[in-house]
């Protein structure tokens, strides 16, 4: 019988006060408790500098990663006011850095202060403070020093009040050094990428103002690093698209003023895009008030209503539909398209704390205005650009169309019930669904099949067998290569599909790396030639018609022994002649024998599951992606069409191979 619980009474109900309110559930306020939530922070006090420079005060901020994980931001703003304030009656330290929902920027649709700014929640300094082991900030203004100091959330000492030198009396700014409380925050660990990104991405959308970044490598020593962009979104724009692009950049701006709704107060809006269009790089990126919004939100859908709109009345009003096609749509236009937006508005409704999207309903409806009517003057001004443009979104648009065809009709015909396991002759499956942990062992013949089969482990190892000499894939053309079994057995085995488009491709899917079944593809053939050669013909295989695998380190090569040595009741197992020769040395002086080992049909299933499928134990290679190019050149050389190259390559090295040839 279950305990009765408490009950739950008016007594039941308590409140979370002071530092507790963000210690106990900071999740809430930097939207998680891990390094994502750490990371916020940070972005939080260097929101609070940027604002600063954004309103001309100060060109520099810099931030300082010490090896202690402690953090440090600096600016050459006003100073952060920490005196007694007379109004409230109260000193300004306490509201700002103690107290939730309290700061400078909410009255900042007057237009005296702040008017674009990151931060407007009141949260972030006080928060992070909150959040800290412990908090030092240093602050210049009026011609004083104060300094503060905080422990998990609490005022230690008092503030300190000191007069500056002559030479110092007009400096100003904040310098806040802090350290993450590991009992609020799972892991504070933050990687200099992290910092690098994120201050890459303020100098892109706050043209002129200087990002320095220092990172202490050893005790005492900085790496230093700049960021800036002295025309902002146009020259990163310029940059992300390289000197190949289809179009120029262009730069747009505007100012707009309205409100969310009609009983809601009105306010501003700055709007500024940047853009061209590329069939190398496709990148889309969305600023508001300096934040990078990550989830987009009203620019995002502002930018793929007037993009698809503006477009497909160009392609309407030209022709350049064919009969009863269907209309483009945003994917065919981001595959080619550049974009950098960076707005600012005196009001902003973000979607939570974290900053990641925004949902300001006169932002999406001025910035889809604003970008349709110059997309508009933009094609009727620049005819051979938008001729260009229109060329290469409808290409993607069909080249879409074809491969969403292509697999809608191959997933017709390889779905079904039955499983695979009984579509594909000899395939051995293993009871894992998991793709993270399933491996797939090619082998050669039914021999290897059974040895292999009695040594795996049946969880996660599957077994694909192939049978004869696998077809040269370099040699021959997609007609033959399809209609081989072993080839589409094996392609149907692994799931992906190929990363072919052929009229003879007809029963395999459009390749797409989620759809593979296995996390490695184990190529385990027999230490001869034999072996070497299948081994080969499968790589070259695999490069010709899936080479994502390859690239992705998917592909192993398992390493079967050479040699088996036996000396009393220990045995070693030699993969290479000087293997074998280092071993017999060690054991000189002592009675042992020396087989060389058998194929893999031959060897015993311990045996097997020792060398060659224990994880613990076995070698695998990784067919690395930088060996791809020179894999697939010596493969042409070898395999290909190219005879006079295979003379010449013999003629130079053949001499080196001469010991093993077979001419008696």
């Amino acid at each position: 019988m279950a305990t009765k619980k408490q009950d739950y009474g008016n007594e039941s109900i308590s409140s979370l006060k002071g530092a507790d309110r963000v210690r106990k559930r900071p999740g809430v306020i930097f939207g998680s408790d891990g390094l994502d939530g750490c990371e916020h922070a940070v972005f939080e006090i260097l929101s609070n500098s940027i604002d600063e420079a954004r309103e001309g005060h100060g060109s520099i901020i810099t931030v300082t990663r010490f090896q202690d994980r402690s953090i440090q931001v600096e600016d050459a703003g006003r100073g952060c006011p920490v005196d007694w304030n007379e109004k409230e009656q109260r000193y300004n330290w306490e509201l700002v850095y103690c107290e939730l929902y309290a700061g400078g920027k909410y009255d900042n649709l007057s237009g005296e202060s702040y008017e674009y700014s990151l931060g407007l929640n009141g949260l972030g300094a006080c928060a992070t403070q909150y959040a800290s082991r412990y908090m030092d900030i240093t602050v210049w203004r009026d011609g004083f020093e104060y300094t503060l100091h905080f422990e998990r959330g609490e005022i230690v000492g008092e503030l300190n009040k000191t007069p500056l030198p002559k030479s110092q009396a007009k400096k100003t700014g904040t310098r806040t050094r802090w350290l993450p409380d590991l009992d609020v925050f799972t892991d504070i660990a933050i990687p200099a990428e992290y910092f690098a990104d994120v201050m890459k991405r303020q100098a892109v959308v706050n043209a002129g103002v200087t990002f320095r970044f220092r990172n202490e490598a050893a005790p005492g020593t900085f790496e230093e690093t700049e960021f800036l962009y002295e025309n902002g979104i146009q020259d990163y724009v310029t940059e992300l698209a390289g000197e190949e692009s289809l179009t120029a950049p262009v730069f747009w701006q505007a100012e707009k003023r309205g409100r969310d709704r009609a009983d809601k107060p009105e306010y501003k809006v700055k709007l500024s895009v940047a853009c061209c269009f590329s069939n190398r790089v496709h990148v889309i990126e969305h600023y508001h008030n300096s934040s990078w919004l990550e989830h987009g939100g009203s620019p995002e859908k502002a930018a793929k209503s007037a993009f698809v709109s503006a477009l497909d009345k160009y392609l309407r009003d030209q022709g350049k539909y064919q009969k009863n096609e269907s209309k483009i749509t945003w994917n065919d236009i981001e595959d080619c398209l550049v974009l950098v937006s960076n707005n600012f508005s005196t009001q902003t409704s973000y979607e939570n704390q974290t900053k990641k999207a925004i949902t300001n309903k006169f932002v999406q409806e001025a910035m889809t205005e604003f970008l349709r009517s110059n997309l508009e003057i933009y094609f009727i001004e620049n005819r051979f650009d938008a001729e260009k443009i229109a060329e290469q979104v409808l290409i993607n648009k069909r080249s879409r169309e074809s491969a969403e065809k292509a697999r809608l009709n191959i997933k017709k015909k390889l779905s079904g019930s039955i499983d695979i396991a009984n579509r594909v002759q000899k395939f051995v499956d293993c009871r894992t669904k998991d793709a993270d942990r399933r491996e797939i062992y090619i082998v050669e013949g039914d021999s290897a099949l059974g040895s292999v089969k009695l040594a795996r482990d049946s969880e996660y190892q599957g077994i694909m067998p192939v049978r004869g000499k696998i077809l040269n894939c370099l040699k021959a053309d997609y007609a033959r290569i399809f209609k081989s079994e072993i080839i589409t057995d094996l392609i149907k085995v692994l799931g992906c599909g190929v990363e072919v488009q052929n009229k003879h491709v007809k029963d395999m899917a459009a390749f797409d790396l989620g759809n593979l079944r296995w996390n490695k593809v184990v190529i385990c053939t027999d230490g001869d030639v034999d072996g070497f050669q299948i081994r080969t013909l499968i790589l070259t295989m695999l490069y010709r018609l899936t080479p994502t695998l390859i690239r992705e380190g998917y592909v192993y090569i398992a390493e079967t022994p050479l040699f088996e040595i036996n000396c009393g009741d220990k045995t070693w197992f030699a993969y290479s002649d000087k293997e074998k020769n280092d071993i017999v040395k060690e054991l000189e002086g002592k009675k042992f024998k020396i087989d060389r080992s058998k194929g893999l049909g031959e060897n015993d299933p311990d045996m097997m599951w020792l060398t060659t499928m224990n994880p613990e134990t076995r070698r695998l290679i990784r067919v690395m992606p930088e060996d791809v190019e020179r894999t697939a050149a010596m493969f042409d050389l070898l395999l290909g069409d190219n005879l006079q190259g295979r003379k010449d390559h013999i003629a130079e090295n053949g001499y080196k191979y001469l010991e093993m040839a077979d001419i008696s």
